[in-house]
């Protein structure tokens, strides 16, 4: 490969092979990547929008390329954005077939720019900010939708990237104008009117209406021909005596992000539960260096114990306590002791007194289905694989309990919540060409001290499992099983370190032909057979 101009790449066409993709880095630190059907070739841009992945490093599984880092997936032959967790395709360059070479020209775009013109006499109607919400609207406005959209959110702050609170903003690696979602004219930008802390007090779903209440306890009825539901979830405060003391803590908005962060400075800080939140929140507090001292209090003997086995969730434990954290598990905390009303410290079942200047509490949401009492399910609103309640109205994001490739599950994951905005926007213009949850799979990640731990599908437990690797060592992958059976075929799959058998375990899944126990003790080689058969 040689430059020829600031612009012009040249490439042998026999470095590709056919059905695969190729990246190259340049001298400016972008990428183009190449992808080869027989002898036809395509030239994009090689970072993933989302983050900045080198894609060449994903694993392109027929005409999927699929992101190593968190799973977003482009169509090989024009860049169009197959599922999220980026907002938008890949730019597709001009490219010129020299016979045995090609040249790219990275000044010419091939993408085409969207008409909105579609359904352009209707009005869609979103309740609720968040992941869901957003991709809807936006998706609506990529996919060329032309009519009214009206978001509603009881946040102060437009759209935002919420898994990144306590990630990188705690941390303080990124600050708060860089987590909105599409930037800040994204509403401008693309005609959507975004109506900030606004509290939806009904939603009548038969007359495809909401109610709002206003500042003045004067309420307005907004109606639409499509409503969309995306109400989240909200943090649960366990029935703690002193629970309601200042300088107790949930993370869940921007603005108990800012909270605890501000608050956050030369305290002792106890921090109740070993989920993501608590594990997220200990791993961005010490990289901030901001407290005094950490300490978690987790009621079982394991971290993420729902997610991962015993021996990852013992690594986890070891990575953060390298990093100064000190756990307190196998207890629970009775009371939140204060002086004044400000937290003093903490006790706790077994009478162990510990001092504490601040409490976060990561014990987990419940979803807002509140406004969907009448019609949802105890855990979540009943929708169909199109996130459709009934004609014109969708439920989706957290509160959502929607049939999928896995069976009808509510998960309280954001690449979940956007896959649901990406889909009821294609069910609103009735367009058949984007794929139903029927063919999607979940995902998530969970970065903690700049690891990032990666989950794929949805399992019941992590105990029937197979580890490769060795976690210590940040570097594994762990198969999950609903049961022993040498026949069951994985549910779910979890790694650090070895992301291109995670993309292919999710594809190989989300085709329903995920290995088996016995395959995989077998020495299963499950990237070749991703790529084999999903062509």
């Amino acid at each position: 490969m040689t430059d020829q101009t600031i612009h012009t790449i040249t490439i042998d066409k026999v470095d590709i092979m056919d059905g695969g993709m190729k990246s190259y880095k340049q001298d400016d630190d972008s990428i183009i990547l190449i992808t080869r059907d027989d002898n036809t070739f395509h030239a994009f841009d090689g970072k993933c929008p989302h983050a900045g992945a080198d894609l060449g490093t994903g694993l392109r599984c027929g005409n999927r390329v699929v992101c190593p880092w968190h799973h977003a997936t482009f169509d090989s032959t024009d860049g169009s954005l197959l599922e999220p967790i980026a907002t938008h395709g890949l730019t597709q360059y001009e490219l010129t077939d020299n016979g045995d070479s090609l040249t790219v020209n990275t000044a010419v775009t091939l993408n085409k720019a969207v008409e909105n013109n579609k359904l352009s006499d209707t009005h869609t109607l979103i309740v609720g900010g968040g992941g869901a919400g957003f991709m809807t609207a936006h998706q609506l406005r990529n996919s060329g939708y032309g009519g009214q959209i009206t978001l509603i959110t009881k946040e102060r702050s437009a759209p935002y990237n919420r898994p990144l609170l306590s990630k990188a903003f705690l941390a303080g690696n990124m600050p708060e104008e860089k987590l909105l979602l599409g930037g800040a004219d994204w509403a401008q930008k693309n005609n959507i009117e975004v109506r900030l802390n606004q509290t939806v007090s009904a939603v009548l779903p038969n007359e495809r209406t909401v109610v709002i209440n206003d500042t003045n306890d004067t309420s307005q009825n907004i109606s639409a021909d499509y409503l969309v539901v995306a109400t989240g979830s909200e943090p649960i405060v366990p029935p703690i005596k002193g629970a309601e003391s200042d300088g107790v803590y949930t993370l869940r908005s921007m603005e108990d992000a800012k909270a605890i962060k501000a608050a956050s400075h030369d305290k002792n800080i106890v921090i109740v539960g070993t989920g993501f939140i608590g594990m997220e929140v200990a791993s961005a507090l010490s990289q901030a260096g901001t407290p005094t001292s950490i300490t978690v209090i987790g009621q079982t003997n394991r971290v993420m114990e729902n997610i991962v086995s015993e021996t990852v969730s013992n690594a986890l434990i070891k990575l953060h306590e390298d990093n100064g954290i000190t756990f307190i598990l196998g207890d629970t905390v009775n009371t939140i002791t204060n002086d004044n009303k400000q937290v003093s410290g903490v006790t706790l079942a077994d009478g162990t007194q510990l001092d504490a200047d601040m409490v976060v509490l990561g014990t987990g949401v419940s979803p807002r289905t509140e406004l969907l009492a009448e019609v949802n399910d105890p855990d979540g609103v009943q929708v169909d694989s199109h996130l459709q309640l009934r004609n014109g109205v969708y439920a989706l994001g957290d509160i959502a309990k929607a049939d999928g490739q896995l069976g009808r599950l509510r998960i309280e994951h954001w690449r979940v919540a956007m896959q649901h905005g990406l889909v009821t926007a294609a069910a609103i213009l009735q367009d058949d060409s984007v794929e139903s949850l029927e063919s999607r799979i979940p995902f998530f990640w969970t970065m903690q001290y700049g690891k990032s731990l990666r989950y794929s599908g949805h399992a019941t437990t992590p105990d029937h499992n197979i580890l490769f690797g060795k976690p210590d060592a940040l570097n594994y992958i762990e198969y999950y099983f609903d049961d022993e059976g040498e026949d069951s075929r994985a549910t779910a799959a979890s790694t650090l370190g070895r992301d291109q058998e995670l993309v292919a375990f999710s594809e190989l899944l989300r085709r329903g032909i995920a290995p088996t126990r016995a395959q995989i003790n077998a020495g299963f080689d499950i990237i070749a057979q991703a790529q084999a058969l999903s062509r």
